[in-house]
């Protein structure tokens, strides 16, 4: 029997892998930002790279590429797929 894999931090995903969105961290005053880009929960997202110095961060979501500060990024917690 495969257990599925536990929801970790956005940015923990290896390049190129895949998560759906099992929770939004952030404060009630950031989420609805979030939530208008396309990040709900269930949502597939890919982790495409990080800037040079490791901020910020650029995911696949929706079809479309968007780039989130990371502090920001690992308040999105994903299942990996």
């Amino acid at each position: 029997m495969i257990m599925p894999a536990a929801p970790l931090p956005l940015p923990q995903l290896s390049l190129g892998q895949s998560g759906i969105v099992d929770s939004v961290r952030v404060p009630p005053e950031h989420r609805g930002r979030l939530l208008e880009l396309g990040l709900l929960v269930g949502t597939r997202v890919e982790l495409v790279r990080f800037a040079p110095l490791g901020d910020p961060v650029e995911v696949k979501v929706r079809g479309y590429h968007l780039t989130l500060p990371r502090q920001e990024a690992e308040q999105i917690w994903v299942t990996p797929v």
